[in-house]
């Protein structure tokens, strides 16, 4: 198949710190690609990828040093680039929650768009009830439940390659947490949860400017104790020292989680999860396998206790079989094979280039 990846243009491709949507679109093209699939991934100049690139930006939005810049014009060009080019796909694969709607229309049906984010926000219902020819993909079930009428069409789970992340039989005592720093990731929760079980505690998370009070009121004031230690960001190049060392993964969120790739990143070394029950985390976290679900406080200390002595080969095992990055996509090339005989092939015609139009 001839497939078009477009995702989002805020991080590259896979992003170099911190990012989700685009580190998993990364591994995504590399998987379909190794499936022997013709793939295309539209992206910023610095993306990484086995797909060929057609670049829509000189660099990702996010690390870009220009203070004037504007998102919403970048992401209208890259998608008038996919606009002018769809008629070289079979299929066209949206990573950009809704922005791209109004401009295919007339070939909803050859395209899928996976949605990455929380769907109980005010405004999102009213645009899945107008657009509803869209097939979309959700990253969990429990995702689905902020739009439960909506055309989903799947769900898929998300995977990483099986080479990205060492796994690690002996960990080095300490508990982890990993991601970034906000009222709904609760990192105040694993740092109580370390301080009771008097085990160090390293955190490697990014702050966002709108958190950056959160960290400075609530978290910092945390940090003095001596069992806490606060890492920063890291990348995908430090994560398998980082979770590997851990005796567990803390995921003490609180908000419907979508997926949680630190989960899955965790498992991929071995290390066991211990999680609260939201969003998608009891379809990810197998307890008594790779780690704990919990509700409490006193849950979640006596379950670190009780995942450390789980078995981390099985932990790794376990990875392997559900979340990697060839599972998700022959789930992905399943879903494609589907829409595309279940719609009827309409030709696209080329549009002009923007140099045309200018000429």
């Amino acid at each position: 198949m001839r497939i078009a990846q477009i995702p989002p243009l805020y991080e590259a491709v896979p992003p170099k710190l911190y990012g989700g949507t685009e580190r998993v679109v990364a591994h995504l093209c590399d998987a379909l690609v190794e499936l022997g699939h013709d793939v295309t991934l539209f992206s910023s100049a610095e993306a990484r990828t086995l797909a060929t690139l057609a670049t829509v930006r000189d660099q990702a939005i996010r690390l870009d040093p220009s203070p004037l810049k504007s998102d919403l014009a970048a992401h209208l060009s890259m998608l008038w680039e996919v606009r002018r080019r769809a008629h070289e796909f079979d299929l066209l694969h949206f990573h950009t929650d809704m922005i791209h709607f109004p401009m295919f229309e007339d070939i909803a049906g050859r395209t899928v768009t996976t949605l990455h984010g929380r769907l109980d926000l005010k405004d999102l219902a009213p645009v899945y009830e107008r657009w509803t020819d869209y097939p979309l993909v959700s990253i969990s079930d429990d995702q689905r439940r902020g739009l439960p009428l909506a055309n989903w069409a799947a769900t898929v789970h998300h995977g990483l390659p099986t080479r990205l992340y060492a796994f690690s039989p002996r960990p080095r005592g300490y508990l982890a947490f990993l991601g970034r720093i906000s009222p709904e990731k609760r990192p105040d929760r694993a740092i109580e949860i370390a301080k009771a079980l008097g085990m160090p505690l390293k955190i490697a998370a990014k702050v966002d400017a709108a958190d950056a009070r959160y960290f400075r009121e609530v978290i910092e004031p945390m940090l003095g104790d001596p069992l806490i230690e606060f890492v920063g960001e890291i990348g995908d190049d430090a994560k398998s020292d980082f979770l590997g060392g851990a005796a567990a993964l803390l995921f003490p969120i609180d908000w419907p989680e979508p997926f949680g790739l630190v989960m899955i990143e965790a498992m991929a070394c071995g290390t066991p999860v211990v999680a609260w029950r939201c969003g998608s985390t009891s379809e990810i976290v197998a307890p008594g396998e790779t780690g704990r679900i919990v509700e409490s406080m006193d849950e979640a200390i006596a379950a670190v206790r009780e995942v450390m002595a789980l078995d981390r080969a099985a932990i790794r095992a376990c990875f392997e079989l559900r979340f990697s990055a060839q599972a998700m996509g022959r789930r992905y090339v399943a879903l494609y094979a589907d829409r595309l005989a279940g719609c009827e092939y309409a030709d696209v015609a080329p549009l002009p280039s923007a140099t045309a139009l200018a000429g």
